[in-house]
């Protein structure tokens, strides 16, 4: 699976952290990241990931992308809800775009972790469904 990993700043470290602890899951799948991110959880974590612009740069923006061409099967974005951001509308897009394509989305840790344990346990594969009904 492509998972997508963003954060907003006071979320980073919260990331990195969720990252460790599922380093094992984590490892078995394609992780993209806006840049910043990116390079904390990659420096963390030892982990492989592709790194996109930072997100106020545009990163959210090429993950969106991402989301649209379908190549994106899970996001977790990890956002501080008390402090806006001006990039905010491209985090709406990909809450958006995840709503459309039927993308499982976390915006906080809780969900992140029960979105996890279910990509562990293999609960997740529901894409394959949804791809060949596409088809």
């Amino acid at each position: 699976m492509n998972i997508a990993l963003i954060a907003h700043d006071a979320k980073k470290e919260l990331m990195v952290q969720f990252c460790i602890a599922y380093c094992g899951v984590l490892s078995r799948h394609n992780l993209l990241a806006t840049g910043t991110t990116g390079k904390l959880v990659a420096e963390a974590t030892g982990l492989e990931v592709i790194k996109f612009l930072s997100g106020n740069q545009g990163g959210a923006q090429q993950i969106a992308s991402r989301i649209g061409c379908d190549e994106i099967d899970l996001v977790l974005l990890f956002r501080d809800p008390l402090n806006p951001k001006p990039h905010e509308p491209d985090e709406t897009s990909i809450l958006r775009l995840c709503d459309v394509h039927n993308i499982p989305v976390a915006t906080n840790i809780a969900t992140a972790e029960m979105l996890i344990h279910g990509l562990e346990r293999g609960d997740l594969d529901w894409r394959d469904i949804v791809r060949a009904d596409k088809a």
